[in-house]
């Protein structure tokens, strides 16, 4: 009990560490669930360097960046009513969701060893598909969050709830839409 009492103190002391704690373990949960659907994988074959990576940038930088956002929001706009929710939702929508979606392709490529135009290319090619996805999914997310989420669990939801995006996250990254191979696809029908 006193180990738990400790870290209870410890996460009231340093609140962004729950958001932390909890990115850390659901993005590469999530990592691990795309390998599993799309590529057919096991315990015996899963990629669990790409599971540490999304680990990693999740409990490391997003968690954190998101934080700041949350705590931002609610500086710039106090309170929990609908219409404030909703304020805050679409202002991430147009600020940090785009911001956030870039570090993510751009980061995880770099994570995973590759060039920096290799990385620029990678936010060319998903950003926009994933951006279209996420318009449709954080909005309402987020205002449900900013309207009946006490701030201090603010962060700890989003991530329970971003365990599904970040499998979208985990596809675009591995298999996302790429307008070249789209373009070829396409001809090879209309043929």
């Amino acid at each position: 009990m006193a180990v738990f009492s400790r870290f209870r103190a410890f996460i009231r002391l340093y609140p962004m560490t729950r958001g932390m704690l909890s990115y850390a373990a659901i993005w590469p949960t999530s990592n691990l669930i795309q390998q599993t659907i799309v590529s057919g994988r096991d315990f015996k074959t899963y990629d669990y360097k790409q599971a540490l990576r999304f680990s990693l940038f999740g409990g490391l930088f997003t968690a954190p960046t998101l934080y700041c956002w949350i705590r931002l929001s609610g500086f710039m706009l106090p309170g929990r009513s609908f219409k404030t929710a909703v304020k805050k939702a679409l202002i991430e929508q147009v600020t940090y969701g785009p911001s956030a979606m870039v570090c993510f392709f751009f980061g995880m490529s770099l994570l995973e060893g590759k060039t920096m135009k290799e990385a620029k290319n990678q936010v060319k090619e998903k950003l926009f598909p994933t951006y279209k996805v996420g318009i449709c999914f954080w909005p309402v997310l987020q205002t449900i969050n900013f309207c009946f989420i006490t701030e201090r669990n603010r962060v700890p939801f989003v991530s329970c709830c971003s365990l599904i995006w970040t499998c979208f996250l985990a596809y675009m990254h591995e298999h996302g839409a790429k307008p070249e191979e789209q373009k070829k696809l396409q001809h090879a029908t209309s043929s």
